[in-house]
């Protein structure tokens, strides 16, 4: 606590003044955390003052609070280009990040306990810094550390706001943002390792080598190849839901429900389903197996059934025999193709059909959706037709995303498609009273 302190009143985070009246005055509070490494031992025990932004007013204490981070296949494709190259992927951390933001607004915050001035108890903290908990803190962090990168020569992508690119004659570098925690690669190692200096003359940087560990993603390098996977996150799980020892499963899902259901004392309550289900999502990062069963799980967040129970407790058996399941990046050309399917009027309540779709970089794995459509298809060939809309709005992004990599992209990109009706149909434009109301889409692509 003493740590964090200091390092508040050494980067001037606020000045002591009398309380003004009639001014709104938040209070703060002490967090804990203890650090662990990707191995699951202790690395340090961590504490942070953090104000309490839930007292914040909108148009009094903050305006915007939006702030981008990077999209999760732009991870994936920039692993991807680097082990095509042969370049490194540098981690940089950021301490006390959203310190170094500066705050536009008047906020006035109570002195922390246990460290208040002992003449002035009475005195509030008028924040000059975008400290932890205000609601603007990420955006004013993230405005503050891209100014500074334009300045040093770089740009934005415009298909993702958070990587940032610098081309020059000698070298290309790519710079991902995902809050305080940043990716680097490019063709020059001592651009790099020279722009590493510049920003660490400017905010505290904490080079943490090549990637190993991202956003609670484990990275293994292999020779020509990377394995995103999440172990210790799949066991945190099962832990949650107290089945660390359960019998395995070699299928997430089934196709045909029993006639009882048994009664599992955490599950069944429904704050803990939701708690499960919500952490499930984040783990199909790297699970895209789960994709469809955390899909289902999550329709029924309000309300679940005994029938979602029974569902949730076999896919915690399918992961509890899979933790170690990922996405292997292997080392192969950056040709672009795309699979559409669709499971037409699947949800045996509402009669909606379920799209779903998936993009590779030749072998590699990099974007992928599964999602319940908005209207009842009336046609197999309606339903595949909405997927194979949606599979293309998907690839023009990843093609923008891959130009901005300096991947050429010479050739049309292949999108397959198992309906033989929707694929005349995507070639031939021909519209009839069983077509007419999904021309939108049509002309959309």
């Amino acid at each position: 606590m003493a740590h964090e302190y200091f390092a508040l009143q050494k980067q001037g985070t606020w000045s002591l003044i009398p309380p003004p009246p009639n001014a709104s005055i938040i209070g703060c509070k002490w967090t804990y955390r203890t650090k662990l490494h990707s191995d699951g031992s202790i690395a340090r025990f961590k504490a942070r003052l953090v104000a309490l932004g839930n007292r914040q007013e909108y148009g009094i204490d903050y305006e915007e609070t939006f702030s981008p981070v990077a999209k999760l296949p732009t991870i994936r494709i920039l692993f991807t280009v680097a082990l095509y190259h042969g370049w490194q992927v540098q981690q940089l951390d950021v301490e006390k990040a959203f310190l170094h933001g500066n705050l536009s607004e008047t906020v006035y915050m109570s002195q922390p306990k246990g460290f208040e001035d002992s003449s002035h108890p009475t005195h509030v903290c008028r924040l000059h810094k975008a400290i932890y908990g205000l609601k603007q803190s990420p955006r004013q962090w993230y405005n503050t550390f891209t100014t500074h990168l334009i300045s040093l020569g770089f740009s934005h992508s415009k298909s993702d706001s958070s990587l940032l690119i610098r081309k020059q004659p000698s070298s290309t570098i790519f710079l991902l943002i995902y809050v305080d925690d940043i990716l680097i690669t490019g063709n020059n190692s001592s651009a790099i390792f020279d722009l590493l200096q510049k920003l660490n003359q400017t905010f505290a940087m904490k080079h943490l080598g090549t990637a190993h560990s991202f956003l609670g993603i484990n990275i293994t390098t292999k020779p020509n190849q990377y394995f995103l996977s999440q172990p210790q996150y799949a066991k945190s799980i099962l832990q949650q839901a107290g089945m660390s020892s359960s019998n395995s499963l070699a299928n997430p899902n089934c196709t045909k429900l029993p006639q009882q259901f048994g009664n599992d004392p955490i599950l069944s309550d429904p704050q803990n389903y939701r708690k499960i289900t919500g952490s499930l999502l984040y783990l199909t990062i790297t699970r895209p197996d789960i994709s469809y069963s955390v899909n289902i799980l999550s329709q029924h967040m309000h309300n679940p059934m005994p029938e979602h129970i029974y569902l949730l407790k076999r896919l915690l058996r399918y992961i509890s025999g899979t933790q170690y399941f990922g996405i292997p990046i292997t080392k192969h050309n950056l040709s672009l193709t795309s699979f559409s399917d669709a499971d037409w009027a699947g949800d045996p309540l509402s009669r909606k059909s379920t799209s779903g779709f998936c993009s590779f970089l030749d072998t590699t794995l990099i974007s992928w959706r599964v999602k319940k459509q908005h209207t009842v298809a009336r046609s197999s060939t309606e339903s595949e037709y909405r997927a194979l809309a949606a599979a293309s709005a998907d690839l023009i992004w990843l093609r923008r995303i891959l130009a901005d990599f300096q991947v050429p992209l010479d050739k049309p990109t292949d999108l397959y498609c198992d309906n033989t009706s929707t694929i005349a149909l995507a070639n031939n434009p021909v519209y009839h009273a069983r077509t007419k109301h999904i021309e939108i889409d049509h002309r959309f692509i």
